[in-house]
């Protein structure tokens, strides 16, 4: 696959469509969800599945197949399959039960977590699922945190990276797409990004040491997508803005200082720590420009559909430049090459959810 060619070939509307990942409702390609077949024949970068989504192995094997087959180019079929608090497939009657991430590292074995992660990733390949928003490498340092505490491995960042690592790497050696999440950090935060802008004042060299920590290593051990929250840290931002906004977090520290050169992913943009920031077509307009690769929303409506029509214009009408829309585009077709999306891997013809299980619970005999 030619990735330059295929930019080429590509139309402004089918550009801006690749940067987006969207949800959408039900368990199957219907009439009740046509705006997710709009959107794929336009060019969508991905879907995200819910729990809404799932019912079996088998009827969410058959619904991607579907899916894939409408698209021109490979999806992303993307979820947040953590373990423990976070699992998509609870509508499952046979479903594998995880461990969290917190008990994972309670074992002290940081081998735990890759067999963790190598079971996760047969479930999930079985699905058709390559992208999966795990693991939380957020440092857990406050005890009251309403949204992170299970689903991080732990307070201190020295156990986050230990434990962290052997999981992303197994997703990565079978196809599976891991992006590390939340960027710059949300173990600190007191509040959740789902209901409020969460805002930390923790100082530069406080969020270096602790909380960017796990980020600047899997960094280094090629990681290809990182996602930012809705959080503002005035370490970066002296004015109210998100991370997920922000020029300072993402082009000046993420990219130019890390150096990461893969893909930034924006949390779910229906959250309030953005969504009650700017309205949506100015928040999608301040992502790109501040460095976001990709927006994902839960909710596949009408208004999000007017969104990218809205962005198309703005690149037509130069208020947006179309060789930063060309900059994020090629990279995601660059990580989709690199993933074999145009020759993917067979599923194990023989998932067996029983035996996988047991694998977990050997796992969690350590902690007992």
């Amino acid at each position: 696959m030619q990735i330059e060619e295929l930019l080429k070939s590509l139309s402004i509307k089918e550009k801006l469509y690749q940067m987006f990942i969207l949800g959408f409702s039900g368990k199957s390609v219907s009439g009740g969800n046509l705006n997710i077949q709009t959107a794929i024949k336009s060019g969508l970068a991905g879907v995200i599945l819910f729990s809404e989504n799932i019912e079996s192995y088998e009827q969410t094997a058959k619904l991607t197949k579907t899916l894939q087959k409408a698209a021109a180019i490979p999806l992303f079929i993307s979820i947040d399959q953590e373990g423990g608090m976070i699992e998509r497939t609870n509508n499952i009657k046979n479903k594998i039960n995880y461990l969290t991430p917190r008990d994972l590292g309670l074992t002290q074995n940081p081998d735990s977590a890759r067999s963790q992660a190598e079971v996760l990733s047969d479930e999930l390949k079985f699905m058709g699922v390559n992208m999966n928003f795990a693991p939380v490498i957020d440092v857990n340092t406050n005890p009251n945190n309403p949204i992170i505490g299970p689903r991080s491995f732990g307070s201190k960042p020295g156990t986050v990276i230990e434990f962290a690592k052997p999981f992303y790497q197994a997703l990565m050696r079978n196809s599976i797409i891991p992006v590390i999440k939340h960027f710059p950090g949300h173990g600190a935060t007191g509040e959740d990004s789902h209901l409020i802008m969460p805002v930390l004042g923790l100082s530069f060299e406080e969020l270096e040491n602790i909380h960017i920590r796990p980020f600047a290593h899997a960094i280094k051990d090629g990681i290809n997508a990182v996602m930012i929250s809705h959080v503002h840290y005035e370490a970066f931002d002296r004015e109210p803005v998100p991370a997920s906004l922000s020029e300072n977090v993402i082009n000046s520290y993420l990219r130019k200082k890390l150096g990461f050169n893969g893909l930034v992913i924006s949390d779910d943009m229906v959250m309030c720590g953005v969504k009650n920031y700017c309205n949506t077509f100015e928040a999608c307009m301040q992502g790109i420009n501040a460095g976001v690769d990709l927006f994902i929303y839960r909710d596949l409506s009408d208004e999000t559909l007017n969104i990218i029509d809205k962005l198309c214009d703005a690149v037509v009408n130069s208020e947006i430049s179309e060789d930063r829309i060309d900059d994020s585009v090629k990279k995601i077709l660059l990580c989709k090459q690199q993933y074999n999306f145009w020759n993917p891997d067979m599923p194990d013809s023989g998932f067996n959810p029983g035996k996988l299980q047991a694998k977990i619970d050997e796992i969690a005999t350590i902690l007992k």
